[in-house]
């Protein structure tokens, strides 16, 4: 099973889908990924079929050129954390668990905001605490 930024890779996918499983790594920086190793990884090969010497390569490539997997995790939540800390529209937006880039909150943005939560009277709790009308 071939290792690369220490993700396990799928044995029967070819790597150039199989690269995207690398948080950080999708399918166009799999393909540029590929292309920086001309003529030592074809994109059509299984990762069952890799050998030792080309996933050191892409190891050491992937290392080299790109921040992925945890490093690239500890670079995001850190911006999130400066954001927060400056006090920044967007770090209040995302303090509060609500959609940092415009979107209406009025309606939709359940996914962000959660389930709905009813706020306001219900039948008799309505009446007035005194008893009179």
């Amino acid at each position: 099973m071939a290792r690369i930024a220490g993700v396990d890779l799928p044995r029967e996918k070819k790597i150039i889908v199989a690269l995207a499983y690398v948080y950080g790594i999708g399918r166009p920086m799999a393909k540029k990924i590929l292309e920086g190793l001309v003529n030592q990884v074809s994109p059509d090969t299984r990762v069952k079929d890799l050998t030792e010497d080309q996933i050191g390569m892409l190891n050491s490539y992937i290392a080299k050129e790109y921040k992925v997997e945890g490093e690239l995790r500890r670079e995001i939540t850190a911006n999130l954390k400066r954001y927060v800390e400056i006090n920044s529209y967007r770090g209040y937006r995302h303090r509060r668990n609500l959609p940092v880039r415009g979107q209406r909150t009025r309606t939709n943005a359940r996914t962000r905001r959660g389930r709905r939560r009813t706020v306001g009277s219900s039948g008799k709790a309505a009446a007035s605490p005194t008893g009179k009308a």
